[in-house]
């Protein structure tokens, strides 16, 4: 499958660096990382969502495990739910979000990342259309 081509943003957290491909429009954010074999140990994908709200997230036709931040409007992160590959299962928001962060399974607990940390750079990120 073609992938669309994205914007990437340098995102920082706890002084990890991030090369996050930006996920901002309707047809990005339905794609995602659908269909893909790997991504870079520090590489990721975030997703702008059009309201800040509740959001959830799944995992249909996506190979690789993921873990997902959920992140709010001020850049703080909700919660962290790991995903399995090619499941139905919805992961949703601690509260309202405007964001998510999906990294390869496991980024946020090997570096001790948790909920309450601040993502740095999401000012630089396209806004949703």
């Amino acid at each position: 499958a073609a992938h669309a081509e994205m914007p990437v943003s340098q995102l920082r957290i706890s002084g990890h660096t991030i090369s996050a491909e930006v996920a901002h429009t309707h047809d990005t954010r339905s794609q995602g990382l659908m269909f893909r074999q790997s991504m870079g140990e520090n590489n990721g994908m975030l997703f702008v969502f059009s309201y800040i709200g509740r959001q959830s997230m799944w995992m249909m036709n996506t190979d690789i495990p993921l873990s997902v931040a959920f992140i709010d409007g001020k850049g703080v992160i909700l919660n962290i739910a790991d995903m399995a590959p090619n499941t139905k299962a919805a992961h949703s928001s601690a509260g309202a979000a405007k964001y998510a962060l999906e990294m390869n399974h496991g980024w946020f607990k090997t570096r001790n990342i948790t909920a309450g940390a601040q993502v740095m750079g999401l000012e630089k990120v396209p806004a949703a259309e």
